[in-house]
């Protein structure tokens, strides 16, 4: 019994000595015996709350005005844009006149300009225009209609895919400009080697883009149309078509690129009618008549610009639900 008391009031003792627990005053009262240095402990003060910060963010000017915000940078762009080729020629002008590099190699870019302006004015420059137009344009449009049409196909049928993919990738990697001469033996001397070397070139970049377009589109969008029925040609007017179509614009941008550089090399190595910017470029290398060679090379990169713009804008009214995006700096 002694030793069971004994237990009991050591248990008492260290309860009452343990921080924060409730032991009996001398008053017969209970109290808290708190730990120094607590929140609540007697003899200590409570520790002050850390103020909160808040973020404040004002509205900048492209939030309070974008129209105007929108303006200035594409203004800018277009700055940008003229002041950089600019600044470029007045460099050449200028190492042109301080003969920092030979003016036999390099004319300055007013000579240039005024024997182009020459040559427009007399009428020479426009029949070698014209030339390399009347192949570009009917390749292009060749190309396009059958690289679309067969990368439909191919992209929408896996048996037309497994069949066909296989040798469009082993022809695509071949150099464009070595099909030539089978065409000059297949076609003849003429126009037809030109065209048809400009419309495969652009055959397989919009087969490409078109193919991966239409594997794009989304799976929901199929089962949506075949849920309410539609036929194979709906499922094409109403979901393939209008789904690929902003993405073979953008391929049709290169495609008309590369037709530009294509015809410009084919000119060079064989132009039925010693015509043509390409024909021009090359002739005037081989007699050294540079500032000719010049006015060649400024007319292409001219015709290649507009040739762009023309297919962007007609892209543009073909896809009105696609977005315009000309680059990092789209408007």
């Amino acid at each position: 019994m002694s030793d069971g008391t004994t237990e009991a009031t050591e248990a008492e003792a260290a309860k009452a000595e343990a921080p924060g627990t409730a032991a009996t005053t001398p008053d017969g009262t209970n109290g808290t015996v708190g730990t120094p240095g607590a929140p609540g402990a007697p003899g200590t003060e409570q520790a002050k709350p850390t103020p909160t910060l808040l973020l404040t963010r004002s509205p900048g000017p492209a939030e309070l005005d974008p129209d105007r915000a929108r303006r200035r940078r594409r203004t800018l762009e277009i700055t940008l844009g003229i002041a950089v080729p600019l600044l470029l020629l007045l460099w050449w002008q200028l190492a042109v006149q301080q003969k920092w590099i030979d003016s036999r190699i390099y004319p300055a870019p007013q000579t240039i300009l005024e024997d182009g302006w020459k040559r427009l004015v007399d009428g020479k420059l426009w029949p070698d225009i014209w030339a390399t137009l009347k192949r570009v344009v009917p390749g292009f449009l060749l190309g396009s209609l059958a690289g679309y049409v067969v990368g439909l196909l191919t992209g929408s049928i896996p048996l037309v895919r497994a069949a066909l993919e296989p040798m469009l990738d082993a022809l695509y990697v071949v150099p464009k400009l070595a099909l030539l001469p089978i065409f000059l033996l297949i076609f003849g001397l003429g126009e037809t080697p030109q065209i048809m070397l400009v419309a495969v070139t652009v055959f397989f970049l919009i087969w490409i883009q078109t193919m991966a377009a239409v594997l794009a589109v989304p799976e929901g969008y199929r089962e949506a149309a075949t849920v309410f029925g539609a036929s194979q040609w709906q499922m094409y007017r109403h979901i393939l078509i209008p789904a690929s179509l902003p993405p073979v614009v953008v391929g049709l941008r290169l495609a008309s690129g590369m037709a530009v550089l294509v015809i410009v090399a084919s000119e060079g190595l064989a132009s039925p009618n010693n015509d043509g910017l390409g024909y021009l470029i090359f002739n005037a290398k081989n007699i050294f008549d540079q500032k000719a060679m010049y006015v060649g090379i400024i007319t292409v990169a001219v015709v290649g610009v507009l040739f762009s713009e023309l297919v962007r804008l007609i892209g543009r009214l073909l896809t009105p639900w696609a977005p315009d995006r000309r680059g990092p700096g789209g408007s």
